[in-house]
């Protein structure tokens, strides 16, 4: 079992949550089971927010995975919100009134800012990691660089374990 220690600095806080999501990874060959826990841990390292978790490429559409918060949209189709947004571009998305994104995706009525990190396998976007928070301007640069680090840990478990039965061939973004 992984402790979690949070530190008083930002950034050494930040680089904790990414040591304990590698730390989650190493030895689990369960893709569902290890990012229930990486959200666990980006949930308990990360201030402010009130959902996060992953959505995962099933043909055209994202499909929601692990997560922790209120329960949330369970499709997102190709392109769509902040989330196909972030995939299709295949880059992190910073919104920081999402009420002011076109065509966002209203899950949680909560939510104001968001962060979505496309996450890859073998260089094409088989999910994303999304965040949500209730204040707005929430996410800096500094976390889109650690939690795109962490999008990294997890594709790089991906491309070391067998697993194939979430991910899907049919890519289309």
């Amino acid at each position: 079992m992984v402790e979690l220690q949070r530190a008083a600095d930002p950034t050494a806080n930040l680089e904790l949550m990414t040591e304990t999501v590698k730390a989650m990874l190493e030895g689990e060959t369960d893709l569902i089971a290890a990012l229930a826990n990486v959200s666990a841990v980006l949930n308990s390292y990360l201030p402010d927010i009130n959902w996060v978790g992953f959505y995962l490429l099933k043909g055209t559409e994202l499909v929601l995975g692990p997560f922790q918060g209120k329960p949330a949209c369970t499709r997102i189709g190709e392109g769509k919100g902040v989330c196909g947004r972030a995939a299709l571009d295949q880059k992190p998305l910073i919104v920081a009134d999402v009420h002011r994104f076109p065509g966002h995706i209203a899950c949680d009525s909560a939510s104001v800012s968001e962060i979505v990190i496309p996450l890859f396998k073998g260089g094409r976007v088989f999910g994303v990691l999304d965040v949500d928070s209730p204040h707005p301007n929430r996410f800096t640069d500094l976390e889109a660089d650690y939690l795109s680090r962490a999008g990294t840990l997890i594709g790089n478990f991906l491309e070391t374990t067998s697993i194939t039965e979430v991910i899907h061939e049919h890519h289309t973004f």
